[in-house]
């Protein structure tokens, strides 16, 4: 039989890379995410967060907090992960860490980047992630979730935008799945916000390309608040 000519050519490699970076940014990764919920365990108890408009909110808050944090130091993680650029990673875990506020915040951190190196090499070898997962035994880093997840991005060879698209979906899809265990919500309503919230990727990766390692920062003062208000709690669900 014939090929049809009209057919669009599919480039092969390609659609491997997609279908790993799905696996890789799939809510369901076992990395730990469950059992923390970005502050909305406590956003809820102090009603801050009271229905799903403002959970919308709370979303977009926190996405935008994370892309001038944490998405400032994986965006250097990743260029200094493909240059090969070991010391740079370091010094990027440390000053990522340093700026994170309360231990609950710091431990999510660590814990999901040891568990996710951890993953990885399970799956597939990384000398990067080795290499930086060898460290974290020896505390010589703490071990952040973003550096961790840029290093092996970047072995998978996904470009900077890609590896920002899929922390920045992670840090949704973790409150979102947090919220149907906390409050009146179904699936329908969680999915129509991630799929709103999703279109501001764009320009939170404009916002914060250009950046210097210094420039990391984020002000959100209530979600200090309900940091610390959730390390006292009597009742909790989640470790943040």
């Amino acid at each position: 039989m014939p090929r049809d000519e009209t057919r669009p050519r599919v480039a092969l490699h390609d659609m491997v890379h997609l279908g790993r970076l799905l696996q890789f940014s799939d809510s369901t990764l076992p990395v730990g995410s469950f059992a923390f919920s970005n502050g909305l365990e406590s956003a809820l108890q102090t009603q801050v967060v009271t229905n799903p408009a403002d959970l919308h909110r709370y979303v977009e808050v926190m996405l935008r907090q994370a892309a001038r944090m944490d998405g400032v130091a994986l965006l250097h993680a990743h260029r200094a992960a493909t240059t090969g650029d070991h010391d740079a990673l370091l010094c990027i875990d440390q000053e990522l860490m340093c700026r994170r506020v309360g231990e609950e915040q710091q431990m999510m951190l660590a814990r999901m980047g040891r568990k996710y190196a951890e993953l990885v090499l399970k799956i597939r070898p990384c000398p990067p992630l080795e290499q930086w997962l060898r460290a974290i035994k020896a505390n010589a880093t703490p071990g952040c979730f973003p550096v961790g997840q840029a290093i092996a991005l970047a072995h998978l060879g996904a470009d900077e935008v890609e590896a920002f698209v899929m922390h920045q979906y992670g840090v949704a899809s973790m409150i979102l799945s947090a919220a149907l265990r906390l409050m009146r919500i179904d699936h329908m309503d969680t999915q129509r916000i991630l799929f709103a919230v999703q279109g501001r990727a764009q320009d939170d990766y404009l916002a914060v390309r250009d950046l210097a390692l210094d420039e990391m920062a984020s002000f959100a003062p209530v979600f200090d608040v309900l940091v610390a208000h959730h390390t006292t709690t009597h009742v909790r669900l989640f470790m943040n």
